[in-house]
């Protein structure tokens, strides 16, 4: 296949080697990112080694994890720095801003350093969701264009979501766009892209969608001019948006990663936003809910991708016999020979675009890194 061939499919593997079935998975023309998970992590040396192995496999494959900080670290041990939750960088936030961003700069970098001295290329980071169990702004968010207007409907500091809770900054747009932009520099310092989910919002409603189905019932008006704001404001700076499996009801029927109105008319057309789109997690509960049906993985990775995403993300299914990601590869190289999935370049350019602008030097040179060295620093007073 030619090296410019459009790889929207991102896969797992079963543990901390390959096994047989996970390099043949991993050499399908579609498959395009690897995600991690804790399962995944015995060592820096085995984390290196197994990367290594997946990049002489697949050279194109980008290979990712969800690292965020706090309850969301998928490698905690063999030198790996404990960091913070996002929700702790808020509350330093309001003792010292400046210091907050100082050191939010520096979560960045040392997280970015570490994961890419292993050999992770990218991090779904950071959590751009309010924090809506903390009490509402003291002050009304900054005036919008003219589509804006003050959030008044829904349970605004009420409502309790058990999937972000602490993994959010804060309950304001502006601090939590603030934070995640200072988060976002430090990566960058690290030749590392980022991520910011869940777009439009996922703070606001209580069901994990992990395991049910959430419905926001909030108007379009209210959720652009809050929990949408820093989606908005950080449209210029974010590598890649990866939506909610929420349902927006006044808005549309789908959940917004199956929604071309929030991806493309939204997204990218209202708010400017040009990076890549990836989808949630396709087994999750609400990943394959679309219009009042339970679709295949291979229905719902074309239908995210339908809608605009550029990469359809399928998690935890290579335990066992992996039958799902089999599925999901023999559906989908299907559907591309009959004409009901078309290579995106666009979206292949995106892809690309979230590759590591420099190589690495890997852990020893870590612990020679002026950079490195004041970021930790600046850690160990958390």
């Amino acid at each position: 296949m030619a090296d410019s061939l459009h790889r929207p499919l991102v896969i797992d593997v079963a543990g901390t080697t390959l096994t047989a079935d996970d390099r043949r998975r991993l050499a399908h023309p579609w498959v395009g990112g690897v995600i991690h998970f804790a399962r995944n992590w015995e060592s820096r040396a085995q984390m290196t080694a197994l990367n290594a192995e997946i990049k002489s496999i697949n050279p194109h494959v980008l290979i990712c994890v969800d690292h965020e900080g706090g309850r969301v670290q998928r490698f905690r041990t063999d030198g790996f720095t404990r960091l913070p939750s996002m929700r702790m960088l808020g509350e330093r936030w309001m003792r010292d801003p400046m210091e907050a961003t100082q050191v939010a700069t520096a979560v960045g970098f040392v997280l970015a350093s570490e994961l890419r001295a292993v050999g992770v290329d990218f991090s779904f980071a950071p959590v751009l969701d309010l924090d809506h169990e903390a009490e509402p702004p003291t002050q009304a968010p900054p005036p919008a264009r003219p589509r804006g207007a003050p959030a008044g409907s829904g349970r605004a500091g009420s409502s309790r979501s058990s999937v972000i809770g602490d993994r959010s900054f804060h309950r304001d747009p502006r601090v939590v766009a603030l934070l995640a932009k200072s988060v976002m520099h430090g990566m960058l310092q690290a030749g590392m892209s980022n991520c910011g989910k869940h777009f439009p919002g996922h703070g606001f409603v209580e069901a994990d969608s992990h395991v049910a189905i959430p419905v926001d019932r909030r108007s379009l008006k209210a959720i652009l001019a809050d929990d949408a704001r820093p989606f908005e404001w950080l449209a210029g700076t974010l590598g890649a948006v990866m939506p909610a499996h929420v349902i927006y009801s006044r808005v549309d029927a789908r959940p917004a990663g199956f929604s071309a109105k929030w991806l493309q008319d939204i997204l990218r057309g209202r708010l400017g936003f040009q990076g890549a789109i990836f989808s949630d997690d396709l087994s999750m509960e609400a990943g394959r809910h679309i219009d009042g049906r339970l679709l295949s993985y291979t229905d719902a990775a074309l239908a995210a991708l339908s809608a605009g995403c550029d990469l359809a993300m399928l998690c935890n299914q290579s335990v066992g016999n992996g039958a799902p990601l089999d599925e999901l590869l023999e559906g989908f190289a299907r559907a591309a020979r009959l004409g009901a999935w078309n290579a995106s370049a666009a979206g292949e350019r995106r892809r690309r675009s979230l590759f590591p602008v420099r190589e690495s030097s890997g852990w020893a040179a870590l612990a020679t890194d002026p950079a490195y060295a004041r970021c930790s620093s600046l850690l160990s007073i958390l």
